[in-house]
């Protein structure tokens, strides 16, 4: 039987998750940034893109977000294994946008957690992105951008 703090904190590192996705949708960087530990890591191996500190991590996600018209990421679920304070896992992500330049993306990916347990909650230590899938075809629908911090709650 699991107990209850391993629910509280599975529910904790799904919510994580969830708020990163938000955050990088509704281009809320400082809550995206502040979703990292002080000396988290954002990785991007495939574009050769390393992110350390959440200023670091604040500063790259505008850069990159710079470059899309519209960009929609989803997530999914996958694993979590706690340890104490400290927690790895996967999520799997589908993502779709359109680039200022008129090039067009879609990916399948996988994220490869690893987690702390922070005064301020459940926050990444680590957060590396593998790309299973990636298609160049142009999209032809149309795309809008949330405004900047935008809320829709």
């Amino acid at each position: 039987m699991t107990d209850v703090q391993t629910l509280i904190d599975r529910h904790e590192i799904d919510a994580l998750r969830g708020e990163f996705t938000d955050a990088g949708t509704m281009l809320d960087l400082d809550r995206f940034a502040a979703l990292f530990t002080e000396d988290g890591v954002w990785r991007i191996p495939e574009a050769r893109i390393e992110f350390t500190g959440r200023a670091d991590i604040r500063a790259g996600v505008e850069r990159l977000q710079a470059n899309w018209e519209y960009f929609v990421q989803n997530v999914h679920p996958g694993t979590i294994r706690i340890e104490g304070d400290t927690a790895t896992g996967r999520s799997y992500v589908a993502e779709l946008g359109r680039m200022r330049d008129g090039s067009s993306h879609r990916n399948h990916a996988i994220y490869h957690d690893r987690y702390r347990r922070t005064p301020d909650g459940w926050r990444f230590a680590e957060r590396s992105y593998e790309v299973v899938y990636i298609e160049t075809t142009p999209l032809v629908g149309d795309g809008r951008r949330p405004a900047e911090g935008a809320r829709r709650e």
